[in-house]
């Protein structure tokens, strides 16, 4: 189920107060993004309406010390697969202030992991083949 323009614009005011996030529909859930000099990362993603916080080794702590599950990706006939993000706490939807806290803990787990892509190099025409004279 693709995430609502409702619960995306209060996804984006609910992380206002850690700066400026982007939300992009994306796989019928959306990402959430914060804004680079040389791109965006990635610290939050939403699928059905629920929020997840990227996590890795230094943060995952805290997730697990709340008994929060990660998140999921399965295709049908496939088994699923664990991704390295887990569901926020829902008590942060209230609380404005702790949920800056994950937020960035979130944000430096997604910055720990970011890996700026190197532009593609142009693509030049190839030279036209010449023919050779035929020797005779």
């Amino acid at each position: 189920m693709p995430v609502s323009g409702e619960f995306t614009a209060y996804v984006e005011e609910l992380f206002a107060p850690l700066g400026r996030v982007k939300v992009r529909r994306m796989f019928g859930g959306a990402g959430i993004f914060a804004p680079l000099a040389d791109g965006d990362v990635m610290f939050g993603l939403i699928a059905r309406e629920q929020i997840y916080l990227k996590v890795d080794a230094i943060n995952r702590p805290d997730f697990d010390a709340e008994g929060l599950e990660p998140f999921m990706y399965g295709r049908e006939g496939k088994p699923p697969i664990e991704m390295s993000y887990c569901a926020m706490p829902e008590r942060l939807y209230d609380d404005p202030d702790e949920l800056v806290v994950w937020a960035r803990k979130a944000l430096d787990a997604a910055m720990r992991g970011y890996v700026k892509k190197p532009k593609k190099p142009r693509k030049l025409a190839k030279p036209a083949k010449r023919k050779r004279p035929a020797r005779g």
